[in-house]
């Protein structure tokens, strides 16, 4: 019988502020947490943006190659798409949506509301690239929910405690939102070969002995072989209100990424590829319908 090797103790590498863009056509505010281009830096994770989605919003656009991943802060989102799906999602909603070989899709605020959104967009190994198209509504009442002192860790995708997140990957990704109380701590075990972040949507804490305030993102890069395991230490320094964090962690692909607009693959010859089955229809069509009763 061997020893089980004890967790090392992780490190942040770099703390990044979200840049403000200001206010777009598709929305009141927007904003880049994970700027795209820098692959090397943030593989899997290929960009990240906080959006308050008022109208149009997103209308019908395409994208092949990638998942997005989409977490609803406040109000009501409202999607569709070319397979012919509709929904709205609400406040802690989290969408999975596997583009995969191609579709079309649309994001707006639901009942000409408002929606306060994170959304992620999450690199596929080229044998994935053109998987079926697919959406996962992880409705917020059905995540996994791992409890400590002071503590709500709700768990998105793979696991944290004993809880394993609701969230089918094909790429293995861990995601979760943590709350914690004023002085709270929690520590997160991760693969020492996964890149991880950790993105302070309210508050303060501390990461890895790392100051980081809300709207900054604190990047822990990989530090061993896979299977090893790692800690990241997290601790709420505000004492008056509650902070929560994104954390997410995964391996990182180490392919070629080349992105145009909503396409994400691995050689030009590929994009456009993309754009010429997107342009002959091959995404499928917009459907005729294109907004839920407003009841509904």
């Amino acid at each position: 019988m061997t020893a089980r090797t004890a967790p090392t103790d992780r490190r942040v590498d770099r703390v990044v502020a979200k840049v403000d863009i200001g206010p777009t056509p598709m929305s009141d505010r927007s904003a880049l947490i994970i700027p795209p281009g820098d692959d090397s830096w943030t593989d899997p994770f290929l960009l990240m943006g906080e959006e308050r989605v008022n109208q149009p919003g997103f209308e019908w656009h395409p994208h092949r190659g990638m998942e997005t991943v989409t977490l609803v802060l406040d109000g009501a989102l409202e999607h569709g798409d070319s397979m012919g799906n509709t929904g709205v999602l609400g406040s802690g909603d989290v969408q999975w949506m596997t583009a995969g070989r191609g579709v079309i899709h649309r994001e707006v605020a639901a009942r000409a509301e408002h929606a306060h959104v994170i959304q992620m967009w999450l690199n596929l190994p080229s044998r994935q690239k053109s998987v079926p198209t697919g959406y996962q509504d992880l409705r917020a009442g059905g995540h996994a929910v791992h409890t400590e002192p002071g503590v709500l860790v709700q768990v998105i995708s793979g696991e944290a405690g004993a809880v394993r997140g609701p969230a089918v990957n094909h790429w293995p990704i861990l995601g979760m939102v943590i709350t914690l109380d004023p002085r709270a701590e929690y520590r997160q075990v991760l693969d020492g070969s996964e890149r991880s972040f950790a993105y302070v949507i309210a508050g303060c804490l501390t990461v890895a002995g790392r100051t980081v305030r809300a709207g900054q993102i604190a990047w822990s890069d990989p530090v061993s072989r896979q299977g090893d395991p790692t800690t990241l230490a997290l601790s709420a320094r505000d004492a008056d209100e509650q902070t929560k964090v994104m954390l997410f962690s995964g391996r990182p692909i180490g392919e070629t990424v080349v992105a145009h607009g909503p396409f994400v693959m691995n050689s030009q010859a590929e994009i456009v590829q993309a754009y010429r089955d997107f342009h002959s229809g091959k995404f499928g069509s917009v459907p005729r319908h294109t907004r839920l009763p407003a009841g509904g």
